[in-house]
């Protein structure tokens, strides 16, 4: 009988073995998809960074991968990167920081892009605004927090 059930054990072991080197690979790699690992980092206005790999213009800010952001946002990039055509007249106009949520930049550093927003008769609240270095980052709540995309 204990020869008999030493092949169902091997396996099990070999199973569990298998499992753990699985988890031991996906930890490594960061998870995110930006090849960093994951932190529980905190931006200036206590909301939790998604990774700690982040580029120095996005330190301190809470962060969202590019294709975890919602599909009409991920809609928005693709325009941004065809440059146009944008669907609003103020697509692509200055954004100016009043808030200051985003690193303090000159005047016309920053533009915006509205992203549409289902069901509502307006823009919505949700837009993503770039710098001119290339920066990208989101908001859900019209201005008042945002996520610096990682692209």
């Amino acid at each position: 009988m204990v020869i008999r059930s030493a092949p169902r054990a091997a396996a099990g072991v070999l199973a569990a073995l298998l499992a753990c080197l699985l988890l031991l690979v996906s930890g490594c790699s960061g998870g995110g998809g930006q090849g960093g690992a994951q932190g529980s980092a905190k931006s200036p206005h206590g909301a939790p960074s998604t990774s700690t790999a982040a580029p120095d213009w996005a330190k301190g800010m809470a962060t969202v991968p590019a294709g975890k952001l919602p599909e009409q946002a991920r809609d928005t990039l693709r325009l941004i990167d065809a440059r146009g055509p944008f669907p609003y007249p103020k697509d692509g106009t200055v954004f100016g920081n009043h808030e200051r949520q985003l690193p303090k930049q000159k005047r016309g550093y920053y533009h915006e892009y509205t992203v549409r927003t289902p069901g509502s008769k307006d823009r919505g609240a949700r837009r993503i605004v770039t710098g001119d270095s290339h920066e990208t980052y989101y908001t859900d709540d019209h201005y008042r927090t945002f996520k610096a995309v990682l692209r």
